[in-house]
């Protein structure tokens, strides 16, 4: 049984683009497993997409897309450039390879436009991010991407693009979980218009789900933790991209709709908080 997408509350973002508060996202799927995971995401409901370059299933994300059925004008597709070394050239150089980049995600996801690009990683160490975004502004203002928005950026390279560019990203989608919460960067985002979007929603389902306080949670509301997880994001404001690759657990964590986390509910929630990453810290993440 598939889940009514108008039941997934949809977030409208600074340029008028709406995109659906809960996703599918896809990595660590390789590519041949993509086409069947994405092709359930969408036949169960979801209408939001979120794939990258470095993840290496753009192509069979893209495959899943055309198969599905489903109008383009639907469906909401976000991809990512990578670390490439050659979005490290100044000027109008690394502005170039920006584009070669998007045009190489294109062509694999078979797609005639996208409707969200994002700038992967900061790598402040460089230099270089804003003449990234530069080149990012760039394809926005050619037509074929609607949207533009960053990833793992913190305040200090937001407040740089704030200052010197004309285009406030749509949001900025970084590792955010009931581990991990991000209040000061979500204060910022609400601040200056920027959307908060999670990667790991679920902690990778690594010992966040197995929080006695979490499981209780589930338990009151004869939910899973995966979804009491996932409504606390909803509730929150954020938009979440969990990932799975079993069609069971695809359609699970989109079967939020039906129930409400209440204010006590929220600080349960907000109680397992530790302050810690799972992921890389991105002011010093420098993979290429």
């Amino acid at each position: 049984m598939s889940s009514n997408p108008s039941s997934i509350p949809n977030v409208t973002l600074n340029n008028g683009a709406v995109i659906p508060q809960l996703g599918f996202g896809v990595w660590q799927v390789p590519d041949e497993e993509a086409v069947p995971a994405v092709r359930a995401a969408i036949e169960a409901g979801y209408r939001s997409i979120d794939t990258a370059a470095i993840y290496e299933n753009e192509a069979g994300t893209g495959q899943a897309i055309a198969e599905a059925g489903v109008p383009r004008e639907e469906l909401f597709v976000t991809t990512k450039l990578w670390n490439s070394g050659t979005r490290d050239w100044s000027g109008r150089q690394g502005r170039d390879a920006v584009r070669a980049e998007f045009d190489t995600s294109m062509d694999l996801l078979g797609l005639e436009y996208l409707d969200l690009y994002l700038i992967h990683w900061p790598r402040p160490m460089h230099g270089s991010f804003l003449n990234v975004w530069q080149g990012v502004e760039e394809l926005l203002a050619g037509g074929r991407v609607k949207s533009i928005g960053v990833s793992n950026f913190g305040v200090e390279q937001l407040e740089v693009l704030l200052k010197e560019s004309s285009v406030v990203p749509v949001l900025n989608q970084v590792e955010l979980h009931p581990y991990f919460p991000q209040q000061e960067l979500r204060a910022f985002h609400a601040d200056h218009g920027i959307a908060t979007e999670a990667w790991s929603p679920l902690g990778q389902g690594k010992s966040l789900l197995s929080e006695p306080a979490l499981q209780q949670l589930a338990a009151k509301h004869g939910r899973t933790v995966a979804q009491v997880v996932l409504r606390w994001h909803l509730q929150s404001g954020v938009i979440a991209i969990p990932k799975s690759v079993t069609p069971s657990r695809i359609k699970e964590n989109l079967d939020v709709a039906g129930f409400e986390l209440d204010a006590e509910d929220m600080a349960v929630v907000a109680s397992v908080a530790t302050g810690v990453r799972i992921g890389p810290d991105p002011q010093e993440f420098d993979w290429n």
